[in-house]
Parts: structure tokens; sequence; C-alpha cells
């Protein structure tokens, strides 16, 4: 594939992945408000708010085979047209149940983020694949600042608006993929048996991946480095609230202003970062930042404080996945990249269920300062890790 084909293929992959996400971005700050109104029981509600991540954390990882095994492009068709789905369910619905399979739709064929990665380390060198995955970041970053300014404005036309908008969106998305959108993944390089889906989630293939000498730690790694942030996004707004006594307009000016940091740091700053210092030396940096982010939160009461802390986190995160991402891509042969990236996206939605039911739990039950304290000890172990796996590239080098 020639230079201006790549460039304009990762285009084309941003834009898909950051329309879907505004979608997401409209959809989540109001599942709970919906949910809300059919009275669920505490293990119903907080099973409504796993959901997605639960059967994403099952199918990601088959969805990503099937890409190995069929390619990316029908991949992600199939999962746009899954999560246009979920959005028009969410958009017509009117009991609990119909919430729950909204979700559960939506995160079947939530195999956008994992399919997308594929394709960029189909597509880049290995020096280009951190800015690459920088891209999915950037993009992740942009639709959770739009997508819930977007549920505000929508909200106001009727309770179904905001699905019917996502659901718009990801169409658009579709489309865009549809016209644009090449196969990356020849058909003489696809595994006979590799994106053959064997039932439901494989353990034994999650096995493989974490015995894997390199790779397996990289996911653990990423497990708690997703665990950490999850633990402060879950109860950040209680937080704000609580401890600061902001309402929620000014709520949403910080995470707004988190999901700026954390879009410039991953769509600009990470490619020129790697590239001087690679991915491990950078995985290690934005673990070094996220120690004191967190801990600061644990004794922050003023605004002022606050922001100084907040960039640390940005920058942190904004450092260590699309880093972790690149190197996963660079450690596993070319035939296992879909279901590799795929496992590996399982272990961010395994964090993203644990996370918020353990951050809110502690929150409410133990203290503000409980969640921040569990980050903290997350992300110390995250950059232990990351010391061991900066120290194996320096051995190897001698």
């Amino acid at each position: 594939m020639g230079k201006e084909n790549r460039k304009t293929t990762l285009l084309i992959v941003f834009l898909v992945v950051f329309i879907d996400l505004m979608g997401f971005g409209i959809v989540i700050p109001l599942l709970p408000i919906y949910a809300e109104r059919y009275k669920p029981s505490p293990m119903a509600f907080g099973l409504l708010m796993a959901s997605y991540s639960l059967v994403q954390f099952l199918f990601a990882p088959i969805l990503g085979r099937m890409s190995d095994r069929f390619g990316r492009r029908p991949i992600v068709l199939v999962s746009l047209c899954g999560t246009v789905a979920g959005y028009l369910l969410f958009g017509l619905q009117h009991t609990l149940a119909l919430l729950f399979v909204s979700r559960i739709v939506g995160g079947m064929t939530g195999a956008n983020v994992s399919t997308a990665q594929a394709v960029i380390a189909d597509i880049t060198e290995p020096s280009e694949r951190a800015r690459g995955m920088g891209l999915i970041g950037a993009a992740f970053g942009l639709g959770f600042i739009l997508g819930p300014a977007i549920g505000g404005l929508t909200v106001r036309l009727g309770d179904g608006a905001p699905g019917f908008f996502a659901a718009g969106l990801s169409f658009t998305a579709l489309l865009l993929a549809v016209w644009k959108l090449p196969e990356t993944w020849p058909e003489e390089r696809r595994t006979s048996d590799g994106g053959r889906p064997r039932g439901w989630f494989s353990l034994g293939s999650l096995e493989k991946a974490l015995a894997h000498p390199q790779v397996g730690l990289l996911m653990v790694m990423f497990f708690l480095a997703t665990f950490a942030f999850s633990n402060f996004e879950s109860t950040f707004a209680l937080f704000l609230e609580r401890r600061m006594k902001l309402d929620t307009v000014h709520v949403t000016y910080l995470f707004v202003f988190v999901g700026v940091l954390a879009a410039i740091v991953q769509g600009g700053l990470v490619g020129r970062m790697v590239k001087r210092f690679g991915e491990r030396n950078l995985i290690l940096a934005g673990g070094i930042l996220l120690i004191p982010g967190y801990l600061a939160l644990i004794w922050t009461h003023s605004l002022f404080h606050l922001m100084l802390s907040l960039p640390l986190l940005a920058l942190g995160a904004g450092f260590t996945t699309p880093a972790l991402s690149s190197l996963v891509s660079r450690l596993s042969t070319a035939s296992e990249q879909g279901g590799i990236l795929g496992l590996f996206q399982s272990m961010a939605s395994l964090a993203r269920i644990t996370g918020p039911f353990w951050g809110v739990f502690a929150f409410r039950q133990m203290g503000t300062p409980v969640p921040y304290w569990t980050a903290f000890f997350a992300a110390s172990a995250f950059t232990l890790l990351a010391i061991i796996v900066a120290s194996k590239e320096r051995l190897a080098a001698k």
C-alpha cells in the first residue's frame, strides 16, 4: 500500500472510530438516568452498567480471530451494523429488558476498536505504529468530548432522540467504511482456522496469550492501567460534586478538559515521543506520571490543585495506551494480530467491569479517597512491571 493510500486509510479509520465513539458518548451519560425509571435492584443496575463491557469481553477476541480469517473490512462492517441496531434499540427502549438487550447487542458487535487497531497494524511500519494507535486514542477522546454534549442537546427532543441520533452517527460511519475502507489483510496471509470462532470466549486463547513471554505481561499491565483509570472515571463526577461542590455544568467542563488533553497527547504527541524514546520507555514514563496524578486526588480539596493533577493523568493515560497497543502488535505474529488485539481489548473490558463496580462501592461505603488509593496501588504495580519490561529490552540489547 502506497504512502498516500496509507494516510487515507488511517484517516478513514480515525473517522469511523470517532463518529462511532460519539454515539457511545451520547448514550453512556443517559443510561443510568433511563435505568432508574424502571426501579431496578442494585444487582440489576450493576449488571446493566457492566453488560456492554462484559459481553464485549467475551466477543471481541472472537471477532478479532474472525478478522484474521475473513479480513478486517467485513468485521468492521458487521460490527458497525450491530452498533446501529444497539442504538436503535436504545432509542426504542421502554422496559428494563429492552435496555439490557440494547447494551448486549452493542457489546456483542463492539469490536470496532480492536479491528481498527488490526487495520493500523496491517498498514504501518513498526516505527510508525504507536502514532497510528494514538489516532484511535484521539478518536476516543474527541468522541467522549462531543458525545455527552450532543446527548444533552438531543434529549430535549424526546427520550428516544439521543439513541436515534447515535444510531444515525454509527450509520454514517458504516457508509463511510463501505465507501472508503479498503481490505488491509490480504487473503493469502489469512489463517485457515485462526478466525473460526471456537464457541464462546476462549479461555485457552487467553491463557496462551498470557503465557507469551512478553505479550502476556503487557496484557496484565493494560488491565492494571485500565482498572486504575476506571476507578477514577467512575467516581470523578461524584468526587467533584461531594468534595469540590461543583454543579453538573462545571463537572462537564472538567470532563471535556481531560478529554481534550488526552486527544492532544494521543493524536499528536505520542508518535514523536515513541520515535525518540521507544514504546517501553514511554510506557514507563506514563506509569510514573499516573502515580502522583492519582495520589494528588486523595488530598486535593481545591480546584487549583485539581487542575494541576488532571494533566498528569491525561499525559500518563495518553502515553500508556497507544504505546502498549503498538508494542503488543509488534510482538505478535502477523497471522494472529486480530486475535491478540481482540484479547488485549478484552483485558480492558474486564477492567471496565471490575473497576467501576469497586470504585463506586468503595467511594460510597468506604470513603472518598479509597478509589484513588486503589488507582494509586494499581498504577504503582503497573510501573513496576514497566520497569521490568524496559529492563528486559536493555538486557537484550547488550
